[in-house]
């Protein structure tokens, strides 16, 4: 079963914490509370799903230095930034370090939790999307070499003859490689197979 997305609170003031812990819980969100960025990456791994609310003012390692460790370890969720009226000139900084959002504070209810849902919304569709595309590796691996190879022919946009010249096979062996590729790659049409190459990356169609 897929790990259910958590958004995580990071930020040193336990009364910002635990008010918002309360707020997104009441809307039906999971929610894990951290007390800084230390604590957060000491605790959460990179394959964590959901996302991140954090302060840009924190003791030890500030908002847009947690951003940047955040994308040098390669995690992956969304990160919303709270800053005050003063701070926007960091938010502008956290957007440029890969910042989802900011708000500023003080701010209301609906305003977080629209954010919040718009980012976990973002990291559920990046996650189909990296899940499909590991579906798609593994059947590209599933390729034997001379399977493949009529890929690239298709992918290319070439004709089955054309495909049977350059191989120097029979354009009827050709259609036999191609029907064993659209069943391995599961693919309903040559546009869909094309679609799944170009998803994958091109390099990882060929042997």
């Amino acid at each position: 079963m897929a790990e259910e997305p958590v958004v995580h609170i990071v930020d040193d003031d336990a009364a910002v914490r635990q008010s918002l812990s309360f707020l997104l819980a009441s809307d039906g969100l999971p929610v894990r509370l951290h007390e800084s960025a230390v604590a957060f990456l000491d605790k959460v791994g990179v394959g964590g799903r959901g996302c991140v609310v954090t302060d840009v003012r924190m003791p030890e390692i500030d908002g847009i230095e947690f951003l940047r460790r955040l994308r040098q370890n390669g995690y992956a969720m969304p990160v919303i930034v709270m800053t005050g009226h003063a701070d926007v000139p960091l938010a502008v900084e956290a957007m440029k370090e890969g910042a989802l959002d900011f708000v500023e504070k003080p701010f209301d209810d609906e305003t977080i939790l629209g954010v919040v849902r718009s980012a976990l919304s973002r990291h559920r569709e990046r996650f189909r999307i990296d899940n499909e595309m590991q579906e798609i590796r593994q059947r590209l691996q599933s390729l034997s070499e001379r399977e493949r190879q009529v890929l690239d022919g298709l992918v290319a946009g070439k004709a089955n003859k054309v495909i049977a010249f350059d191989l120097d096979i029979s354009p009827r062996t050709v259609e036999i490689y191609r029907a064993n590729v659209m069943t391995k790659m599961q693919a309903r049409s040559l546009s869909e197979l094309v679609r799944f190459v170009l998803l994958a990356g091109a390099k990882e169609a060929k042997p």
